[in-house]
């Protein structure tokens, strides 16, 4: 997930006006009921790998409306068709954006989303709290995203842990070298680089490429933004990269999962 500076100083402190406003609405005991009344958390890092072992590249597939520097993205958008379509192109997993305020998503997009495939679902969202880990549970989610951009090394330890007591699994995002090293302070399973300057919004898959090499091997790996051709997906598979995060160069076309298809060769 991407967005300048100020961009997301503001997305922060409207998600903590939005936990203090939900909080009032549902405690931590009652999302704890409701996770505990959902169906196992489906194996997200799992699911790449079985993609990525049997040759394939593990491709998230985003469920996107819209975003801050583009605007709305996918007029008519239907969580839940996308889903199947995603599926049914060879997706291993789901992004769901559920941001209100500046991605137009919501948790109902996550439910349907899940609800209408057998894939894991990633809820892609600015968690800062481990009220939202418990609610990602409650809503379905299998995996949360953790943006080092916008957490505290304690922070983030906190919410893995959290994450880890529901059994779900965490993709942590990192931008550049010194967010990659707080990064591999928590022994991730799946980390994300994401291609997109946060201060600039240029993309270059030379950010992944130049820092994939100092991500240990039993770290599962996740090039994010700027996958638009057969010849990215190239580049990175030379390179031993074979995980993928593609949102809006889907969410443009009428088919998305044919067009994943077609990308990814699956």
């Amino acid at each position: 997930m991407s967005a300048a500076p100020d961009i997301l100083e503001r997305i922060l402190a409207r998600k903590r006006e939005e936990i203090n406003e939900r909080q009032r609405e549902h405690s931590l005991t009652d999302l704890y009921a409701r996770a505990a009344d959902r169906d196992a958390p489906r194996g997200f890092v799992s699911s790449l790998k079985k993609s990525i072992g049997a040759g394939q590249a593990g491709v998230i597939a985003e469920v996107k409306k819209a975003s801050p520097s583009k605007g709305l993205i996918r007029e008519h958008f239907d969580p839940a068709a996308i889903a199947v379509s995603y599926e049914s192109g060879g997706a291993s997993c789901l992004s769901v954006l559920t941001d209100h305020d500046f991605f137009m998503g919501s948790e109902a997009d996550l439910e349907a989303a899940r609800g209408a495939c057998a894939l894991p679902v990633l809820r892609k969202d600015f968690v800062i709290d481990p009220w939202q880990v418990a609610e990602s549970r409650a809503i379905g989610a299998d995996c949360i995203l953790l943006i080092v951009a916008a957490l505290e090394q304690a922070q983030m330890a906190e919410l893995s842990a959290a994450a880890a007591d529901l059994a779900m699994d965490v993709l942590v995002e990192v931008h550049d070298r010194e967010e990659l090293d707080r990064a591999l302070a928590l022994d991730p399973a799946l980390l994300g680089i994401n291609n997109r300057n946060l201060r600039t919004f240029e993309t270059t898959l030379e950010t992944t490429l130049a820092l994939a090499p100092t991500v240990p091997k039993d770290t599962l790996l996740v090039t994010e933004s700027g996958i638009h051709s057969v010849e990215d997906v190239s580049a990175m598979r030379e390179a031993d990269i074979h995980a993928f995060l593609v949102g809006e160069a889907f969410m443009r076309q009428d088919d998305p999962g044919a067009h994943l298809a077609a990308l990814f060769g699956t």
